[in-house]
């Protein structure tokens, strides 16, 4: 009974774990929810009255999530910092509410320096969000001179236990955060097993259902590594043992996307294109493949039921003589070890099965230390041994620092006088709308600021913020007639939104909003000033809020969407062509190089032009035929990171492994690759570029090898697949970006 309740934890555990990696939505929620609901307490039992009951809430919420830093000390320092901010603005606020044009123009001088100070990283943007936020406050409650003692003490009783839920109740620090991740990437490389499983399984007319959750359950463990990335550095000791958990999950990242690939070919007739994969609504290919026992099917799924039961217990501190066995036998098809009589491709799923627990072995050891090893079999021994030296080999090194923009090409100023001409038109418009509630318009214009960078990106938040806000005003309607005027049930539904409100947010910008004018409806009636004529009025101001946005954005220093993607994609080919070159330098016999960082420098450039092309691929968006051709680019994209990905982690097994061994003349192969990149880069950075991309011979060919007997062995063999499927992609983005085709060589 302890075992069955054991295990419905550790299932729930590990569902969490994958649905909230980090639990960092979770954590946000329940911190910023905790320090309101403490405020309220504390305000009560000083007899406050409703006004600064919800001042209190509002700055507590403020002070809770304005903090970024990811360190305990830099967030203590930030938060004090931010009282005293906090108190100069609520009080500028009030003196200058009933001063027109002066209180008025000084609003406007405080967004700009608000989010100017993004340039001074995350305690600027902390400090700036903080003294927006809070002179926002002191206009929505109405702050009066006379109430300044009152208000500034809830103000600090809110910062306090903010600060006491931060750092006492719900503490985050770099190492636990990093913790959590590991735990999420290990329940998500679960699930997508799982999905493998399923794809195994699918008949052909559920093989698009179940390639699909491949499709996502990779995307997720991808988002997961990513986020690991961003931990590593403040999460783990040392540079070495950060470069160590890097590596580890980039073995195990790879490893499972191949396998994906391998299960894929395995199903249909010819071998799958990697782009299937990476391309979202991409038909599964036709299953064709000559059928297969039904013992060697029924071996397969169980082993790959084995990798899923391997990676869920790697890391739980569970070993014993099962878990070894398991282990042994998968590690075995690594080495040729029972592999079934079946079709090379259903063999090579097999051995994909093998790296995959390599990989998983690998992880445990550089997250949990080292291992018994009393029940090891010769090939788990070598795996061990191959471990081990490129442990090792790991070392660091430092990154060249990037250059930086100045003046008005610098984003943060950019974005500055953007938001500042924006917010005076919203100024001007709100207050013809309404001289009581101009303010909506303004904080919506701010809001479509953050965290964009071209017109088309402030475009679609704007769009999305005022789809919630009109769902919320409806959700606010309903819930202001069902609580009438019982406060504390008002503020129980004030604090289950708000935790709402901080889950959803990395999710759906419109649910967020939602959620936000569905609280506001309540504190309007908490402060009695709640009316239906007061929420549609809020619509109107949102909507002229994001107008101004768009309308600042479009013709003040605009960054044009093509622009800012075609700025994005260049970055990505450098990238691109930096780790391509620098992987097939290093397999040729080159010096090494850090590839794993570059690798993650392209995965980096891969997201930020994935967001910043959501413009082009929103549902909405009437330009259809952009929209495909987008989502097919970033797809390709994402081939070639896969491929390029692969080759560098190859490449950093050669000091190691006597199975690899360098070939100088994959430089030379590989040189149309590294040059076609760079021809589409300088295409795409000037369309009147007179290059054309090259074509010819396979790889292997160039090599003297036929694909279809390789003279090397079976990773050296894998290397040349891979330059090839790069080599493919590369030359595939020359048709949807346009770059002319030279004529093939004779």
């Amino acid at each position: 009974m302890r075992a069955a309740g054991r295990s419905v934890r550790a299932r729930l555990r590990d569902r969490i774990a994958a649905s909230d990696p980090g639990l960092l939505r979770l954590t946000a929620g329940l911190r910023t929810v905790g320090a309101i609901a403490l405020t309220l307490a504390v305000l009560t039992a000083l007899g406050a009255d409703v006004h600064l009951l919800v001042a209190g809430a509002m700055a507590a919420m403020v002070a809770t999530f304005a903090i970024r830093e990811k360190q305990l000390g830099a967030q203590a320092v930030t938060l004090a910092l931010g009282l005293p901010v906090a108190l100069v603005s609520v009080t500028l606020g009030a003196v200058l509410n009933a001063r027109l044009y002066v209180g008025d123009v000084f609003f406007v001088v405080l967004i700009f320096c608000a989010v100017y100070g993004r340039r001074f990283g995350d305690r600027g943007t902390a400090l700036g969000l903080i003294g927006f936020q809070v002179y926002f406050l002191s206009l929505f409650v109405g702050a009066e001179v006379s109430a300044l003692p009152t208000l500034c003490g809830a103000i600090a009783v809110a910062f306090c236990s903010s600060a006491l839920l931060r750092f006492a109740v719900v503490p985050a620090t770099p190492t636990g955060v990093l913790l959590r991740l590991r735990l999420a990437f290990r329940a998500r490389l679960a699930q997508l097993v799982s999905a493998q499983l399923d794809l195994l399984d699918a008949a052909p007319d559920e093989m698009d259902k179940a390639l699909e959750a491949v499709r996502d359950g990779t995307a997720r463990l991808h988002e997961t590594a990513m986020m690991i990335q961003a931990q590593l550095e403040e999460g783990t000791p040392d540079e070495s043992a950060a470069r160590l958990v890097q590596r580890r999950i980039a073995d195990a990242e790879i490893a499972a996307e191949r396998l994906g690939l391998l299960l894929l070919t395995s199903r249909s007739a010819e071998r799958a294109d990697t782009l299937t994969l990476h391309l979202p609504g991409a038909p599964a290919p036709s299953v064709g493949q000559p059928a297969v026992p039904d013992e060697t099917t029924a071996t397969l799924r169980r082993d790959l039921q084995a990798l899923r039961a391997l990676v869920l217990r790697a890391g739980s501190g569970d070993s014993g003589t099962a878990l070894a066995h398991v282990r042994n036998r998968l590690l075995g098809y690594r080495d040729e070890e029972n592999l079934p009589s079946a079709p090379a491709a259903v063999q090579d799923v097999f051995r994909g099965i093998g790296e995959a627990a390599r990989s998983v072995l690998g992880l445990r050891i550089a997250l949990d230390g080292p291992q018994d090893e009393s029940d090891d079999t010769p090939s788990t021994a070598r795996s061990r041994e191959e471990l081990d030296a490129e442990d090792a080999a790991i070392d660091g090194g430092e990154e060249p620092a990037e250059e930086q923009e100045t003046g008005l090409r610098r984003p943060t100023t950019r974005a500055a006088v953007q938001v500042a001409v924006g917010s005076t038109l919203a100024i001007v418009g709100g207050e013809l709308l309404s001289t009581q509630r101009w303010y909506w318009a303004v904080l919506t214009c701010w809001i479509v600021f953050l965290n964009t960078a071209s017109t088309g990106e402030i475009l679609v938040k704007g769009y999305r913020r005022l789809l919630g806000t009109v769902f919320g005003v409806v959700a606010g309607i309903v819930l202001a007639g069902l609580v009438g005027q019982h406060t504390w049930t008002a503020f129980g539904l004030v604090l289950v939104l708000i935790f709402a409100m901080f889950y959803v947010a990395p999710l759906s910008y419109t649910l967020m909003s939602f959620f936000v004018t569905a609280m506001l409806g309540l504190l309007y009636t908490l402060l009695h000033t709640y009316s239906l004529d007061v929420l549609l009025l809020r619509v109107e101001e949102t909507a002229l809020g994001a107008a101004c946005g768009v309308i600042a954005a479009a013709l003040v220093l605009p960054v044009r969407t093509d622009r800012r993607t075609n700025e994005l994609l260049g970055t990505v080919l450098d990238r691109l062509a930096e780790v391509t070159e620098a992987a097939v330098g290093q397999l040729s016999g080159g010096p090494a190089d850090e590839l794993l960082d570059k690798a993650r420098d392209l995965d980096q450039a891969l997201a930020d032009l994935r967001a910043a092309t959501q413009p082009l691929t929103h549902p909405v968006t009437p330009l259809r035929a952009r929209r495909h051709t987008a989502r097919y680019v970033v797809a390709l994209l994402e081939t070639c990171a896969y491929h390029a990905r692969t080759l560098a982690a190859t490449a950093e097994l050669l000091p190691t492994h006597p199975s690899i061994a360098a070939d100088p003349r994959l430089r030379g192969a590989a040189g149309r690759t590294v040059r076609n990149i760079e021809t589409i880069a300088a295409r795409v950075a000037d369309e009147h570029a007179a290059a054309r991309v090259e074509t010819g011979p396979s790889i292997a060919s160039l090599l003297g090898s036929d694909a279809g007997t390789p003279r090397y062995g079976r990773i050296t063999d894998r290397v040349l697949r891979h330059l090839e499927r790069l080599d493919e992609a590369v030359v595939g983005l020359a048709r949807p970006l346009g770059v002319p085709m030279a004529e093939p060589r004779a």
